[in-house]
């Protein structure tokens, strides 16, 4: 497969600046938010709260994920895209 040409980096420097342009307006709209509220500020309560939530989220998210790439390599998707159940009469 290698044909003797070198890979461009281009590409890569393109997505890598892009994803770092969204993560600093991203940090840069949070910073505006959060000194926007003035004196209300967030008891421990509400830290341990959203910090137990943004663990779980992601802990739902990357289970789900693993059951999706699990059910795909068994292949356990397969019959039910092939339509092998007998549904077609529905």
């Amino acid at each position: 497969m290698n044909d003797g040409k070198p890979k461009s980096i281009r590409p890569l420097l393109l997505l890598l600046g892009s994803l770092g342009t969204i993560l600093a307006v991203a940090v840069w709209m949070v910073v505006g938010a959060m000194s926007g509220t003035g004196q209300a500020g967030m008891s421990g309560h509400g830290w341990a709260a959203m910090a137990l939530g943004i663990v779980f989220s992601l802990a739902l998210g990357g289970g789900l994920m693993a059951l999706v790439f699990f059910s795909a390599r068994r292949g356990y998707d397969d019959a039910a895209a092939s339509g092998e159940h007998g549904d077609e009469g529905r």
